[in-house]
């Protein structure tokens, strides 16, 4: 397999972790966020982790300043899209929720000669959290949508056939 870069994307809850655990049954993966830079910050303003609607908002008013300020998630993606083609790993899933953030890296990834798949997962209905980043993934128009609606089991062998035919053969 060649080297594939997939924004992955959904709602809260959805299973993106979970079906990057499935991928990495099966390729050398890594995953990265555009959150985890903002995360760092805003643990040294006194964030402990949490993951309820206030922290959301918090972290999604956070990362907007950051990319106004300096573009911290976009450049901080694109060191580590430079480390994945420069290692082993066969697949990289960059998670990021705002569509506006999703076609900055695209065009940025261009620059460096990478061409991103964009995913969006989905399972039910989407809930509301009340903060532009988590409330808004439909947004984008995706190379791929995955309905992630099957029990767990069912779900691997799904999902991983759906990456055969759809990521892998590309």
């Amino acid at each position: 397999m060649k080297k594939t870069v997939i924004v992955i994307n959904g709602s809260g809850g959805v299973g993106k972790d979970t079906l990057c655990g499935f991928a990495a049954e099966r390729y050398r993966t890594v995953n990265y966020s555009s959150i985890d830079p903002i995360k760092a910050l805003a643990r040294q303003a006194g964030w402990n982790g949490e993951k309820d609607d206030r922290s959301r908002k918090f972290l999604s008013d956070l990362k907007r300043l950051t990319c106004e300020y300096n573009d911290l998630p976009t450049v901080y993606l694109i060191g580590r899209c430079r480390e994945f083609l420069a290692g082993d790993a066969e697949v990289m899933f960059v998670h990021i929720r705002e569509c506006e953030q999703i076609a900055h890296f695209i065009e940025a990834a261009a620059a460096e000669g990478i061409t991103p798949l964009t995913l969006l997962v989905r399972r039910g209905e989407g809930r509301t959290y009340g903060n532009v980043s988590d409330d808004n993934v439909e947004g984008y128009d995706y190379d791929l949508t995955y309905r992630n609606d099957k029990p767990l089991e069912a779900a691997r062998e799904d999902f991983l056939r759906f990456f055969e035919e759809n990521i892998a053969g590309r």
